[in-house]
């Protein structure tokens, strides 16, 4: 390997399985970890019995974020980003973006403290309901973010407890 003038290295060969690597070599421990993915969606919502600006109809962009863990597989992955995307997508993000909370979501006052807990019920479920490729893997927290600087957060042990 060669180096340029910038301090880069050219890489010469990729690393190759049972060659360079052997399979049972991927896994690197056997220990619980957490990975994170966020999203974000637009709807609109209003609160009944509160008497503040909220009160009328009005929208937000939502950011939610995931802690989800498990322990890793034999190639040392606990769930594929983009699993957790498609969980989103097809479980979740269909009840919420672009809609009005107050039809789509199960009766209930569309706060954020409601909402975090539903959408952690979601995410959990699906996790449960897929084969075993999660196996062992759950939902830590979720927090959902109603303006860039306020959030209502669902942690596991809140749930599992209470």
């Amino acid at each position: 390997m060669e180096q340029n003038v910038f301090g880069f290295r050219i890489v010469e060969g990729l690393q190759k399985i049972n060659q360079d690597i052997q399979k049972n070599e991927l896994n690197y421990h056997k220990k619980r970890v957490l990975v994170s993915k966020e999203f974000t969606f637009d709807a609109a919502h209003h609160l009944h019995c509160y008497e503040g600006k909220c009160k009328n109809l009005h929208g937000h962009t939502y950011k939610v974020v995931f802690g989800i863990s498990g322990f890793t597989n034999e190639i040392g992955l606990v769930i594929d980003f983009g699993d957790i995307k498609k969980i989103w997508k097809e479980n979740i993000e269909v009840h919420l973006d672009h809609r009005y909370l107050n039809e789509t979501l199960p009766k209930m006052n569309t706060t954020a403290e409601n909402m975090v807990v539903w959408i952690y019920e979601k995410m959990q479920e699906a996790l449960n309901c897929s084969d075993s490729t999660y196996n062992g893997t759950r939902v830590e927290f979720v927090r959902l973010f109603e303006t860039p600087t306020s959030y209502a957060e669902a942690r596991r042990e809140w749930m599992e407890d209470e």
